[in-house]
């Protein structure tokens, strides 16, 4: 196991390849075995970090409470600890609020941002949005990790030739520390950093899928905040792209960071 103590808090990472450094930030309740069918395309052209963050995977899960500042001051820490820096940063889901934050508090981490079905804040509008964070925390309290894994699963990967991708999804999610899922879940709900996002001066390129639960009409206002950043829409996929069409992301991401090495 290779880890990096922070502070009282051991981080896990994974770590492969040689050249500019990539960062592979999770989403919410994964972790860094989530970007298994990115490690060996990505590594050949860079040298690959996945990092467990702090409360997820095999990484310390220390008492809240959480926000994405401290997310973020972890990532950079970590990231000056392995004599990263720059490095391009590459987020999904929470993976990306976190590339959000980290850009704009420490920039000079940061050599670019991929950013994948993610959002720049999750301020619940109404009473649609307020009722599905209070699903959430009620199944996770109420019926466990993973029954909240079978439900998203369910969401993520509906398809019956994706069962078995479906079943590996629930029975990662299952192993969540659940005190520290939902100290994660409380520092996402509320967040925003949507106006500063004009600050961000990096390269940035924003991926999409059309079935994401965030919506492509707000990945384009976003999108159009961050001067000088791309979009781009994969059809026929969900919140789970990079597992879902690995080949057609893994090249689209290697183009984008071959621009800039």
């Amino acid at each position: 196991m290779t880890q990096i103590e922070i502070g009282d808090v051991k981080f896990y990472y994974q770590i492969q390849g040689a050249g500019d450094s990539v960062v592979l930030l999770h989403g919410l309740g994964s972790s860094s075995r989530d970007w298994e069918l990115q490690m060996a395309d990505l590594s050949q052209h860079f040298r690959v970090i996945a990092l467990d963050l702090r409360g997820h995977g095999r990484s310390g899960k220390p008492p809240g409470p959480y926000s994405m500042a401290v997310f973020a001051e972890d990532t950079a820490r970590v990231i000056r600890k392995l004599g990263a820096a720059p490095a391009h940063i590459l987020g999904i889901s929470l993976g990306g609020m976190v590339a959000f934050q980290l850009a704009l508090d420490h920039p000079e981490v940061v050599r670019s941002l991929v950013i994948t079905n993610s959002t720049p804040d999750l301020v619940p509008h109404g009473f649609r949005d307020r009722l599905a964070v209070w699903q959430r925390f009620l199944i996770v309290r109420l019926l466990g990790m993973k029954k909240m894994g079978q439900v998203l699963g369910d969401r993520f990967l509906p398809d019956p030739e994706q069962a078995e991708l479906r079943k590996i999804f629930v029975e990662r999610w299952a192993e969540n520390h659940k005190p520290a899922y939902l100290e994660a879940m409380k520092a996402v709900v509320g967040w925003s950093v949507r106006n500063r996002l004009g600050q961000i001066d990096c390269p940035t390129l924003v991926i999409g899928a059309d079935g994401d639960y965030f919506p492509t009409a707000e990945k384009e206002i976003y999108t159009g905040l961050i001067p000088g950043a791309r979009l781009v829409i994969f059809e026929n996929s969900r919140h789970a792209l990079p597992a879902e069409k690995p080949a057609f992301y893994n090249q689209l991401v290697l183009d984008f960071l071959n621009t800039l090495s």
